[in-house]
């Protein structure tokens, strides 16, 4: 009797990016179940404001004078607004000041956070976005009426001015807000990595979080060198179409759920990954090259940064003989350093690839020349 090999992990060898700061634990580990490994570096922090002066003048100000219409725009948002009014003893006060009004609620979260107040939510749109919320008001008419908008961490400047426009007195909440991390090292080195190529996926769970990313970026002189590796190396994956608009906006293509959720997000990443693997017959084994691990025959082998680069290196010549100075240069590159590499490095490199692959005639020596995958198209006779 045999004991069968566990079945390989759908994201087993590859490694994803996590830039969420909220639910980034929730998010990493439904990603490392599925066998990734985590990079995490929050591009941001929540501060809530339940101590802020404004945050509190305009819930006196909404309790003194009802609003007509209430738009809760992010679960946690509307909770802590809740909770802060509960501290400063106005609690009851604002749920009835909102009882008697209608409540619209962005999303799912939103709504739950609503009824979790003790209110009903008068409409939420199946889209989940602010603009079909905004349409829906201005379709209905809001001229002359109040209406209250949750912020969810930036102003919603759009969606205010064509209420006021329209003819709204809107007031506007302020219940939290985003700024940098706390400790900005995680983020940097979330950054260099993906610069370097050592991400195969990054995720984004909030506009304001892709914004900011790409804003350090900028800051640390990275940005062409990241929007470069976000286009062609890095599969970049958002939660719902509004995140995606920092990072479609310059041109970085994206992948989303249908369903703006953690998990859906997740599961487009075990879907989309793997197809994205570079797959070889070497001999008589199938290659399935990963982010740093290669599966054998469907057998997972870890591969080390260099040798990994080196494989890299042979498998967009499959068939080629790439020269000791060629992997030099590989090298170099892989390292960062213009110099400094030379063929002995080049033949360690490739008798470490050939241990992690577990059989050394995957990469052939030619004498005098280099090395090759000896490849055969998938599909052809061994």
């Amino acid at each position: 009797m045999t004991n069968a090999e566990p079945p390989v992990l759908p994201l087993a060898g590859f490694t994803v990016g996590v830039t969420a700061a909220r639910r980034a634990d929730e998010l990493s580990a439904l990603l490392q179940r599925r066998g990734a490994v985590v990079q995490h570096g929050p591009a941001l922090r929540i501060i809530p404001l339940a101590d802020d002066a404004d945050l509190l003048a305009a819930t006196r100000d909404l309790v003194r004078d009802p609003v007509d219409v209430a738009v809760a725009t992010t679960g946690i948002g509307f909770r802590g607004w809740v909770e802060a009014a509960e501290g400063w003893g106005l609690g009851e006060q604002l749920r009835a000041a909102l009882a008697g009004a209608r409540v619209l609620a962005r999303g799912p979260k939103a709504k739950g956070a609503v009824r979790a107040a003790g209110l009903v939510e008068s409409w939420s749109p199946a889209s989940e976005a602010s603009a079909e919320l905004l349409a829906h008001l201005l379709e209905s008419g809001v001229d002359g009426l109040r209406i209250a908008v949750q912020l969810h961490g930036e102003p919603l400047r759009d969606f205010v001015a064509s209420l006021r426009a329209a003819g709204a007195d809107v007031l506007e909440i302020p219940v939290y807000r985003w700024t940098g991390p706390a400790d900005p090292a995680p983020l940097d080195r979330l950054l260099d990595a993906a610069v370097a190529g050592q991400l195969d996926a990054l995720t984004f769970t909030s506009a304001p979080a892709a914004a900011s990313f790409l804003r350090t970026a900028g800051h640390r002189g990275q940005l062409d060198d990241l929007l470069a590796a976000l286009r062609t190396q890095v599969l970049v994956a958002c939660v719902g179409s509004i995140t995606a608009g920092p990072l479609v906006e310059l041109g970085v293509p994206i992948v989303q759920p249908s369903r703006a959720r953690i998990g859906a997000l997740v599961r487009e990443l075990v879907d989309t990954l793997p197809t994205r693997s570079r797959r070889l017959r070497v001999g008589a084994r199938e290659l399935e090259v990963r982010g740093h691990a290669v599966l054998v025959d469907g057998a997972l082998r870890p591969v080390p940064p260099a040798p990994m680069a080196v494989l890299r290196a042979l498998a967009d010549s499959p068939g080629h003989v790439l020269s000791r100075p060629a992997l030099a240069g590989v090298l170099c590159r892989h390292s960062g350093r213009d110099t400094g590499v030379d063929e002995h490095a080049v033949e360690s490199a490739v008798a470490r690839l050939r241990t992690a692959l577990g059989e050394p005639r995957l990469v052939q020596t030619v004498v005098k020349r280099g090395y090759r995958l000896p490849v055969q198209p998938i599909g052809a006779a061994s």
